[in-house]
């Protein structure tokens, strides 16, 4: 049976949600300083990408213009210190706070959306997400500190959502017409050398630590870059941003799951509760854009058939055909 690319795309949507949600733990096991430990994410990412860059002859390269440059380049910028404020924010306050509200996505992609590319959500998806942000909320209640470090930890991952939103919104003009090998490799790139501009003018230390350390910042850029973002920004040309937003809320439960078997950390009846109020939500929102795309592919039918009516009804009527 032939399955759409948009099948396919939401496959890979769920893989990239399970790679992320291996990130704020694999931070946590780094030593190296948030701005490096962000560094050699992106420096492994790219340098696993340009294999692939490479085979691909440019990818496309030569077709880039100057709007799509400038695009991909604010992505880039955008991207790096989302990772910068949320790597920080790690050190700062718990993982379920952290990851929480990182994945609050939905308040800032509904509204970008709508202001850039006038797209405009359905109260179904609305509802949808706020359910899932209700989700998010229950699992925080207990484990926000309003005071001291907590608190500049829960801001600073606040912050680093909506770097990764506008990241996203950026990315999603410059996906639609370029091949993902191309954003890719351009992104992470970017994004790389505005981090290591970062950490040679505020004179971080950019020695990668021990191997096992090594080991972490490696795993950072296989599992959470290239099958967790990478895969989102393939999923942008079949996807809308807030879709996307939406299942990238199930990262919080997957991360506390992690956090319990490899931190150590406790799983509370409020993170249970949480985690399923966040499924439930993400159901409601995927469900919904199920609908309404076939609902817009029977349109597509129904007027291309009424199409060949009339095209066959002009034939029959022609002057050739009544001799």
């Amino acid at each position: 049976m032939n399955r759409s690319p948009k099948t396919y795309a939401y496959l890979a949507l769920l893989i990239g949600v399970i790679s992320v949600s291996t990130s704020a733990i694999m931070v946590r096991l780094t030593v190296t300083p948030a701005p490096v430990t962000a560094f050699y994410r992106m420096f492994f990412s790219v340098l696993l990408m340009i294999p692939f860059f490479v085979a691909a002859k440019g990818a496309g390269i030569r077709s880039m213009t100057r709007r799509d440059w400038i695009l991909i380049s604010l992505a880039g910028i955008f991207l790096a210190f989302h990772f910068i404020l949320w790597f920080e924010s790690l050190e700062l306050t718990s993982v379920a706070s952290s990851v929480v509200l990182v994945t609050l996505q939905p308040l800032f992609a509904f509204a970008g959306t709508y202001l850039f590319f006038g797209e405009k959500a359905s109260r179904q998806a609305i509802w949808s997400a706020a359910l899932a942000i209700f989700g998010s909320l229950i699992i925080s209640w207990g484990d926000f500190r309003i005071s001291g470090m907590a608190l500049a930890g829960d801001l600073l991952a606040l912050t680093a959502c909506l770097m990764v939103t506008v990241y996203l919104l950026f990315g999603q003009d410059v996906r639609k017409r370029h091949s993902l090998i191309l954003h890719t490799t351009l992104v992470y790139g970017i994004s790389a050398v505005v981090l290591f501009i970062y950490c040679v003018f505020f004179s971080y230390n950019l020695h990668p630590g021990n191997s096992e350390n090594l080991m972490w910042l490696l795993l950072l850029a296989v599992f959470p870059n290239l099958l967790g973002h990478s895969l989102f920004n393939w999923s942008l040309k079949w996807i809308s941003t807030n879709t996307i937003s939406v299942a990238i809320l199930f990262e919080p439960a997957g991360a506390i799951v992690l956090a319990y078997f490899i931190l150590g950390e406790g799983v509370t009846w409020y993170q249970a509760a949480g985690s399923f109020v966040i499924f439930a939500g993400i159901l409601l929102f995927l469900s919904g854009d199920f609908k309404k795309k076939e609902h817009h592919h029977h349109e597509d039918l129904d007027d291309k058939g009424r199409k060949m009516g009339i095209e066959k009804v002009k034939e029959a009527e022609s002057p050739e055909r009544m001799m």
